[in-house]
């Protein structure tokens, strides 16, 4: 398997000497085995030196701060972070990168094992990783898991949850070989190694900041340090003379298209610089751009820039209270959109309800916290600009930045580079429109990379959340009716909300069969960070709600918590929410069952050991349930794939489905190699690229496996028909590429096709396959009823955890989750699917608030590191989606949604304590014992 190079000429990163003007010296150091020696300044970063001077980016930077690991080294043979080491510092010393781990082009052990284990995800933070697990394997070459958690505890992973890295490090010792490939049509449900994992494991892998043209410029954006204001620019072309080495002040006077971007085709009300006043703290102001020592030493004071502070609308509280002037004039009100969903008569299903339970409860802003900051570059190419940037969207991306400049849409191309984490968070444009601006107004390359303050400060978050909702049973256990209602904080500026708000109320009743249900939701406008899409547009917070009155419900009849969800399970021939008849796949009762014993169990052991001391800590088993809606929700989301053959017989599929972690890559190949019945590793590959690749749709809302999936299913398989028809042989024939030639083999013999003398296509193949697919859904109506998605994915999780009683710390100790997956393509790739979304699952529960001013950093910020983590069992349910490649559907965003919810069941499991408020911060879990009397 090989990726192709786009035809653009890119650079490591050429910036020597950047951040600092102390005067150059020698220094001489072993460097992965070689002595080298650079002029430099002693004092600049090594993480510098080894990227922008040596050319070695495996070496990755996500905060300079030394709070992430992402740029862990070993210095002689002991691990450290190279953020935070002055290059002075290694003279005469032995530094090893991750480079330097393979010898002749061969992997180590370690390398292998990562690749074996399915360790790398996004990749960002591997070399680190490999780094950190280097040092300790050279000391201790068979550690315990203890060992490996301490080893390991310096980097941060967002992706991956941490067990698949923790077993590739226990498993380096007995690691040789790499898996094997599946054989022909045997792709699809084998644990093939990722197609990009190679790139991963040796530090090749090119994210945004690892590659720019030579003599590319910087850009850097000054931000409003005020949540609200007005403001007039001083004398910018003064400013300009006093800094030589400036070469541009972008403001929103330079901008030649709509200063305005957006997610909708109809919302466009996110200016790409503000243009007199300013909405939320971290708004871009202007763009400085030139060389770097220039424009890091500029602020806005230096612009003359007079401002007019206005009161903020803060809070759900303060959108709605009219007290302030609304943050859009355009919405009075301050509600951006509303969602409604309405089944049945519900004050008829509350007088039917033996028992009926209500709950209130919050969630705050939660940050994506991708390692790999927002980065990449533009350059001009004749009347086009091209794009080497980390996004979720490429095609959207070529479509807003070209508005943004007044340009058609073909004069922009976007080639990503590989991307370091998204979650939802890079499907808004950042740096893109700045960066294609600048390039486009002086000619010249620009770069741009954000720091990780500047990263938290402008990034979209997690919609905070304000619900109250309630629910009625009857005596037996029956759900008779659920009323829902929730304000979403939107921030200053659309990007998801409409989506979140639409979506939330198709989902509010949780997998479970309601006969009435009423939700109601809206989006509110605040002078806060835009809330954006994060790994499930609101049901990671309705499912709070929804469980917790489960749970209430369950206890009020005396039933257990996990008999009474699978009593109410969704099941097929039943109507969802939104009236939807559930024809196929609907593995929700499915997925509870294989949990029981496992529940039973937990939940014994548990209450033994409640039942002696020590008296301060309790233990508690809770569960929690999901559904969601694969793809986009009552609209057209279509995917187009095509696979193609040269005339010297090579075969590459162009994926324009992203990759951003969760394995689209490999699981587009493992689709389209069995559709055309040849082996997995035939392929080359082209990723992304607007020029080369067909638009897929963003990677978002868990539907590229489902979506993009089916559509290389479907080009595979015209492929394959053009070339058995030309061939002249049965469909049962067995491909075979070769150069300058394909045959077809069957029973009775095998024919040949001779490819070096067909005719060119227009892309250079001789043949090409394409398939494009697009889910059949219906538009709600004025009451939500309709059928919102083509297929659902359904899931349980149950998680154990340890409450100290006396200090409020809960620890999560062990979970279970099974998921109903449809088919299983690749089962590694699943279960780290599955890994990584109870890790921010677990962060949403007990740790992750975004405050501004105050969590703008890893360090004030908290994500699960690896001691965090608790074992996990995963468990796939298979029943087919008859849409789907052979019949998968989505996953990534339903492994984070039941984990919350079956922690806090855990709590209250533990001590009686009922949490209602995210995170289940110490204090707050304190605040609700001692509120129960029992702290």
């Amino acid at each position: 398997m090989t990726f192709e190079d786009s035809d653009t000429t890119h650079q490591p990163t050429a910036t020597s000497g950047q951040r600092s003007t102390a005067q150059e010296q020698a220094i001489s150091l072993t460097l992965n085995g070689k002595s080298v020696a650079v002029a430099v300044s002693p004092i600049r970063r090594l993480t510098d030196v080894l990227r922008e001077d040596l050319g070695l980016t495996g070496t990755k930077v996500g905060c300079d701060a030394g709070d992430c690991g992402a740029c862990t080294v070993l210095i002689d043979g002991e691990q450290i972070c190279a953020c935070m080491v002055p290059v002075g510092q290694v003279q005469g010393r032995s530094v090893t990168t991750v480079e330097g781990l393979a010898q002749d082009g061969r992997l180590n052990a370690l390398q292998q094992s990562f690749l074996n284990e399915g360790a790398a995800q996004c990749g960002i933070c591997i070399p680190g990783m490999l780094m950190a697990a280097s040092d300790l394997l050279d000391r201790v070459p068979s550690p315990s898991e203890a060992q490996v958690l301490d080893a390991l505890g310096g980097v941060l992973c967002r992706c991956t949850g941490y067990r698949k890295i923790v077993q590739a490090v226990l498993k380096a010792a007995e690691t040789t070989e790499a898996l094997h490939s599946p054989a022909p049509g045997a792709a699809v449900g084998a644990p093939m190694i990722r197609v990009d994992g190679k790139k991963k494991v040796t530090g090749e892998e090119r994210f945004g900041a690892d590659e720019a043209p030579e003599g590319a410029l910087w850009l850097r954006v000054l931000r409003s340090p005020h949540r609200r204001a007005r403001f007039t620019l001083g004398d910018l072309t003064s400013c300009q003379e006093r800094h030589p080495g400036l070469r541009k002040i972008l403001s929103a006077a330079d901008i030649p298209g709509l200063n305005g971007f957006g997610v909708y085709p109809h919302i466009k009300d996110q200016p790409v610089l503000a243009d007199g006043q300013v909405r939320y703290r971290g708004e871009a102001v202007v763009a400085l751009v030139g060389d770097y020592k220039t424009i890091e030493r500029i602020e806005l004071d230096d612009l003359g820039i007079a401002w007019t502070i206005e009161a903020p609308v803060s809070g759900w509280d303060g959108a709605l209270s009219g007290e302030c002037e609304p943050v859009q004039a355009e919405h009075p009100d301050n509600v951006l959109a509303r969602g409604f969903i309405n089944k049945g008569d519900v004050e008829s299903g509350f007088r039917e309800a033996d028992f009926v339970a209500e709950i209130s409860c919050q969630t705050s802003a939660v940050e994506h916290c991708y390692i790999e900051p927002e980065a990449g570059h533009a350059r001009r190419v004749g009347d086009r600009i091209e794009l080497f940037v980390t996004t979720q969207t490429p095609f959207m991306d070529k479509t807003e930045v070209a508005s943004v400049l007044g340009l058609d849409a073909e004069q922009i191309r976007v080639i990503p580079s590989a991307v370091g984490g998204g979650f939802g968070g890079k499907l808004d444009l950042s740096l893109q429109p700045l960066v294609a601006l600048a390039t486009w107004l002086l000619n010249v390359p620009v770069r741009c990379t954000f720091t990780r303050p500047e990263s938290l400060a402008s990034s979209t978050k997690r919609h905070p959340a304000r619900i109250h909702a309630k629910a009625g049973c009857t005596k037996e256990g029956l759900l008779t009716a659920l009323h829902f209602k929730g304000d979403f904080n939107t921030g200053a500026y659309a990007s998801w909300g409409p989506t979140v708000a639409d979506r939330v109320p198709i989902h509010c009743s949780g997998p479970y069969f309601l006969p009435s249900i009423r939700g109601e939701t809206q989006a509110l406008l605040t002078n806060e960070p835009p809330s954006g899409a994060f790994r499930g547009f609101g049901v990671p917070q309705a499912s709070l709600a929804c469980e917790g009155l489960m749970d209430q419900l369950a206890e009020s009849i005396g039933m257990d918590a996990l008999e009474f969800r699978h009593k109410n399970a969704l099941r097929k021939g039943q109507r969802t929410a939104s009236g939807q008849l559930l024809e196929h796949s609907a593995g929700q009762a499915e997925c509870l069952e294989a949990l029981r014993t496992r529940w039973t169990q937990w939940r014994k052991e548990a209450e033994e050991f409640n039942a002696n001391p020590p008296a301060t800590k309790k233990r508690g088993v809770g569960v929690g349930t999901v559904w969601y809606g694969c793809g986009n929700t009552s609209m057209s989301n279509p995917s187009t794939m095509r696979v193609g053959v040269t005339r010297g017989g090579k075969l590459t599929l162009y994926n324009g489905a992203m990759d951003i972690g969760q394995g689209a890559n490999t699981i587009m190949v493992q689709v389209c190699a069995d559709a055309l019945g040849v082996p997995a590793e035939c392929f080359h590959f082209v990723m992304g690229d607007t020029d080369r690749t067909a638009d897929a749709g963003k990677t978002s809302a868990s539907r590229q496996a489902f979506i993009s999936g089916k559509a290389s299913q479907l080009a595979g398989e015209d492929l394959r028909w053009q070339l058995l028809e030309k061939l002249g042989t049965g469909p049962n024939a067995q491909l075979e590429f070769r150069p300058g030639v394909v045959f077809a083999h069957e029973a009775s013999g095998s024919k040949d096709l001779d490819l070096t003398q067909r005719p060119k296509l227009e892309n250079g193949d001789v043949f090409l396959g394409e398939g494009t697919f697009d889910p059949p859904t219906l538009k709600l109506d004025e009451n939500g009823q309709g059928s919102p998605y083509a297929t659902y994915g359904f899931g349980a999780q149950i998680a154990e955890v340890e409450v100290d009683i006396a200090l409020g710390t809960v620890k999560v100790l062990r979970m279970a989750a099974a998921h109903d997956v449809g088919r299983v393509i690749n089962p590694s790739q699943a279960e780290g699917q599955v890994h990584g979304g109870i890790a921010q699952g677990l962060g949403l529960a007990l740790m992750e608030e975004y405050l501004q001013g105050v969590t703008e950093n890893l360090h004030d910020y908290l994500i699960p590191t690896v001691g965090d983590m608790p074992t996990i069992e995963t468990i796939f349910v298979e029943d087919p989606e008859p849409l789907g490649p052979y019949g998968a559907k989505g996953l990534g965003e339903h492994a984070l949604i039941p984990t919350a919810p079956a922690i806090l069941g855990g709590i209250y499991h533990a001590t009686g304590a009922r949490i209602t408020r995210v995170p289940a911060t110490p204090d707050r879990v304190r605040e609700a014992l001692l509120q129960q009397g029992r702290a």
